[in-house]
């Protein structure tokens, strides 16, 4: 049985709605705290990536654990407030109005605070590959 912790690594993947890759469903994703809608989903033309656009909703006190992307990830947050860890990084507070980017293959995870949080996500990823993988603490 997973830990809740251990589940939500794989939960970011709820957030651009690859439920179908298998590594984690819808019902999964709303149990961890996370509700996606997938917004707009574009194939590039000539290339092996897609870029995908989504709200994401947070519950209050959820954790995102550590985890990558197999390209990057733009994200603005429109309304609570998170702190975000990315490797090679200081922690920081993301507050509404913020943006910020995660490099391809970063790992990086996020701790909500006590009340809901709101971000648009734009992910431009390798659509051949699972768009988030677990990264070890």
């Amino acid at each position: 049985m997973l830990s809740r912790r251990n589940f939500s690594a794989c939960a970011i993947c709820a957030i651009a709605g690859f439920a179908a890759t298998g590594v984690i469903t819808e019902a999964e994703a709303q149990a961890a705290g996370l509700k996606r809608t997938i917004l707009q989903k574009t194939e590039l033309p000539d290339s092996k990536y897609v870029s995908i656009l989504a709200l994401v909703e947070i519950d209050a006190g959820a954790n995102v654990a550590r985890h990558t992307h197999p390209g990057i990830e733009s994200t603005y947050l429109v309304d609570g407030g998170l702190e975000l860890s990315v490797k090679g990084e200081p922690v920081k507070t993301v507050k509404p109005g913020d943006g910020f980017q995660v490099p391809p293959e970063t790992p990086h995870a996020a701790r909500n605070g006590d009340k809901p949080t709101k971000l648009i996500v734009t992910f431009v990823v390798d659509k051949d590959k699972p768009l988030a993988s677990p990264a070890p603490e």
